[in-house]
């Protein structure tokens, strides 16, 4: 990185902490939470792709106020965009016990599952251990903390019925807490795959995983975008298989790992700050002043 390069990362930093400090100063936690417009019951994703039945022990944010708890309440950086999120409607997400999956969309063409069967997930992860692990030079530079991919918390399930795949991922970062869960469900779709990411602390991964399922079944994409959709004639197809899939889409199927691993994570850096900022940002960015 050049010297012009090393300064520009450091004016966004600045910024974006005089950004948080002037948040601090004007909110307080509950006009905060008072502000966010939470739905429940049947939501159309802003895409028109998927609809989300959402029972009472859920609701949702749209994509803004997902921003809003993303960035100013988890301390993630600006970017990204979403779908929207989804919380338990039993705790807020400003609670250190606090989680929540965000919804996004990858319009790639549709995702043959032709690999379903031949999948050696234990291969999978070492080279994504491996990958992950050759990737925290390019971290450094970042200014980025360097991150462990410790193993499955949950191992792949593809349901072919359904054409829906989970995962859990166990990462660590120094200093952490405890390490993170990252759990995750791809629900393939006529042009592309539904991507729904649960983030919280290991500690939770009992309780996630049975409330992902429910996540599970109450989201389904509209008519004529799903699945069994699919017009080889018209629609485009995926450069890469469910394996692919899990281990991080395209940069895994061209086999470029070492390169653009880093970049995968960078992009998906709120799956796995969010929880190791979620209790200090908080005392931060919420606390009344004196």
């Amino acid at each position: 990185m050049t010297a012009r390069h090393l300064l520009t990362v450091l004016l966004l930093l600045l910024c974006c902490h005089a950004r948080a400090e002037e948040a601090a100063s004007s909110v307080t936690r509950e006009e905060f939470e008072a502000g966010l417009k939470y739905q429940h019951g049947e939501v159309a994703l802003p895409n028109g792709i998927a609809t989300l039945r959402i029972p009472d022990n859920f609701r949702y944010l749209g994509p803004e106020d997902a921003q809003r708890i993303l960035e100013q309440a988890w301390g993630n950086p600006q970017g990204g965009g979403t779908l929207g999120m989804l919380f338990p409607a039993d705790v807020s997400p400003l609670d250190a016990e606090g989680w929540g999956v965000v919804i996004t969309y990858d319009e790639d063409g549709h995702v043959s599952d032709q690999d379903a069967d031949s999948i050696d997930y234990d291969k999978l992860m070492k080279d994504m251990q491996e990958s992950t692990a050759e990737a925290n030079a390019e971290r450094a530079t970042l200014g980025q903390d360097p991150l462990e991919l410790v193993g499955w918390a949950a191992r792949p399930y593809y349901d072919k019925a359904a054409r829906k795949m989970h995962w859990a991922k166990e990462l660590r970062v120094p200093n952490a807490p405890e390490h993170t869960l990252n759990y995750n469900i791809r629900i393939l779709g006529r042009h592309g795959v539904l991507v729904l990411n649960a983030v919280s602390g290991m500690s939770q991964l009992s309780a996630i995983q049975s409330r992902m399922q429910e996540v599970l079944a109450f989201t389904e994409f509209n008519p004529g975008y799903g699945y069994s959709d699919f017009d080889p004639s018209i629609d485009k197809t995926a450069t890469y298989g469910l394996a692919a899939l899990v281990a991080g889409g395209v940069a895994a199927k061209a086999g470029l790992f070492a390169k653009l691993f880093a970049l995968i994570i960078a992009f998906k850096k709120v799956l796995v700050v969010v929880v190791i900022g979620l209790i200090a940002g908080l005392r931060k960015l919420f606390a009344r002043k004196g």
